[in-house]
């Protein structure tokens, strides 16, 4: 377990009491479709693996019945599944999350889930660099084609 805490990014911890076999069979599903993990820990090996980790913000958190689904890649799917999965099964309760190494409350997993993900962060971040390179060549070709223009309206003798 330890390993698995100093190369992951984005963890969030939960208190799964009152779910039923079958829900967290789904959960664990869904979690595993988004290249994620879920597990349920025992909060003094957790803590002692968390030592030195980025998780070692959100150990004081280790209490009670603790899952944790954690990947080391992209936050934002995770957290949009699992918000989306609490809907239907409110006995699902946040306790904190670790969202690119820095501590997050679970009240702000909201407003977390409503982010783009990194995919599309990628796209507008080509877009945005590739606009004034777009917008250059097009004022660049404006004289040659008013040019062109220009000179076809010149009547052929």
């Amino acid at each position: 377990m330890r390993s698995e805490f100093q190369s992951l990014r984005n963890a969030i911890l939960m208190d799964y009491r009152g779910l039923k076999v079958v829900d967290v069979t789904e959960l664990r599903r869904g979690v595993r479709r988004l290249s994620s993990r879920y597990v349920v820990v025992k909060n003094t090996l957790a803590i002692k693996a968390a030592a030195d980790t980025d998780v070692a913000k959100v150990s004081s958190h280790f209490g009670g019945p603790t899952a944790l689904a954690y990947n080391s890649h992209d936050a934002v799917p995770l957290v949009k599944y699992l918000l989306e999965f609490a809907k239907t099964n409110p006995n699902l309760v946040f306790k904190a999350a670790l969202v690119d190494g820095k501590a997050v409350a679970a009240d702000q997993l909201d407003a977390i889930s409503k982010l783009p993900g990194r995919p599309e962060l990628l796209g507008k971040l080509i877009y945005l660099l590739k606009a004034p390179i777009s917008n250059l060549a097009g004022l660049l070709k404006t004289p040659v084609r008013n040019l062109a223009y220009g000179l076809k309206q010149i009547p052929k003798e």
